[in-house]
């Protein structure tokens, strides 16, 4: 079975998601997060430093870590479900994706984006060419 880079995605985003529980991550946040059920986590706009606000980066942080993964899932799920009917993607998709991917790697330079995300969307990029 050939690995399509929707399933490669998604992996990714699974793998997020459960790395940002884990212990190993923001485990400390999450469980702060189910004392209360995961419902107002944050202030939201209330943390916001333009109106006085004290911002909680770490929970902030293992939000959107979290929140990343899940998000890389439904895309994943339409990738594959593009490649399956076209045989191949857009190439504006991959060109958006690229630079999304580009920004993650600008902004921090020694994570995921650059060692796995990067890869694979010059690899998407590679497909698209042949």
């Amino acid at each position: 079975m050939k690995t399509s880079n929707g399933n490669i995605l998604i992996f990714l985003g699974i793998i997020h998601a459960l790395l940002g529980v884990s212990p190993f991550a923001f485990g400390k946040q999450f469980l702060g997060f189910s004392k209360k059920y995961f419902f107002k986590i944050s202030e939201g706009l209330l943390e916001f430093p333009l109106l006085n606000g004290v911002m909680n980066y770490e929970n902030f942080a293992a939000f959107w870590f979290f929140y990343f993964g899940l998000l890389l899932i439904p895309i994943g799920i339409l990738v594959n479900f593009v490649e399956k009917e076209n045989g191949q993607l857009p190439p504006a998709f991959l060109k958006a994706y690229l630079v999304v991917v580009l920004i993650g790697v600008f902004m921090i330079p020694f994570s995921g984006m650059t060692f796995l995300m990067l890869p694979h969307a010059l690899y998407m990029l590679y497909q698209a060419k042949r």
